[in-house]
């Protein structure tokens, strides 16, 4: 036990640099979980003859002495022990999964129970969900040049990937959930209708095809039922910021 503990800690302190975590045990030092004290368990039962009469046993104690179950502190000990493994477990296996949504070079990554999701590219946030020039615009704009990596914010599937009226060429990706984040003006697309991708997967990269005014990812986001929502509090609930 002790072995898997030091072992899973190492694992955390080194691939953890996104996953924080508080974990608070009993006052009861946890060195103490490998010297279980046994109680002292005093019988007036008579001693066999054989023991009696057998070399060294004159040496015997006048009470018998029996090895009795741990004592409460020590077990409270094991139990610490057992959820320092288990912790330790957990954080590397979140660590696990942010390092995977990095991989190919996602700006940030967040857990949000054992999902991942990813600031979907670096760039500049240049215009919002709402009324815009006298119309609706439906997502928000990140700018940045031709050909910046555009990743997947979340685990899904490849709804569509080609030409789209306005966008030129887009991806559509649906995820658990049943939400979809919409890709649009991209230049080219690096996955296929049906696909699974996973969060931080580059899906594409930034261009400036169809209705658009500069090089840009126009990023929408649809509710399961079709609703078009405003990305942005959508992000941010996934940790997702700009």
């Amino acid at each position: 036990m002790t072995v898997a503990a030091v072992a899973a800690g190492a694992v955390v302190a080194a691939g953890q640099t996104m996953v924080t975590a508080s974990i608070t045990l009993s006052a009861t030092p946890i060195t103490g979980a490998l010297l279980p004290v046994a109680d002292r368990v005093h019988t007036s039962a008579p001693e066999p003859a054989i023991i009696r009469d057998a070399i060294g046993g004159d040496q015997l104690l006048a009470d018998s002495v029996a090895i009795g179950a741990l004592n409460p502190e020590s077990e409270v000990d094991v139990q610490n022990l057992a959820k320092a493994v288990d912790i330790g477990q957990q954080l590397a296996q979140q660590a696990s999964i942010l390092d995977l949504a990095l991989a190919e070079g996602a700006p940030a990554a967040f857990l949000r129970g054992d999902v991942a999701f990813v600031q979907p590219m670096i760039g500049r946030l240049t215009s919002l969900f709402g009324a815009r020039w006298g119309t609706s615009h439906q997502g928000i704009d990140i700018a940045n040049r031709i050909g910046t990596p555009i990743y997947a914010v979340t685990d899904g599937i490849v709804e569509e990937s080609g030409p789209a009226s306005g966008f030129g060429l887009w991806v559509v990706l649906r995820h658990r959930d049943g939400t979809q984040s919409v890709y649009g003006h991209i230049n080219r697309a690096f996955v296929r209708k049906g696909d699974p991708v996973r969060a931080g997967e580059q899906i594409a990269e930034v261009g400036n095809r169809g209705h658009s005014t500069g090089p840009h990812l126009h990023l929408e986001v649809w509710d399961a039922d079709g609703t078009k929502l405003n990305p942005i509090p959508w992000l941010l609930r996934h940790g997702i910021r700009f």
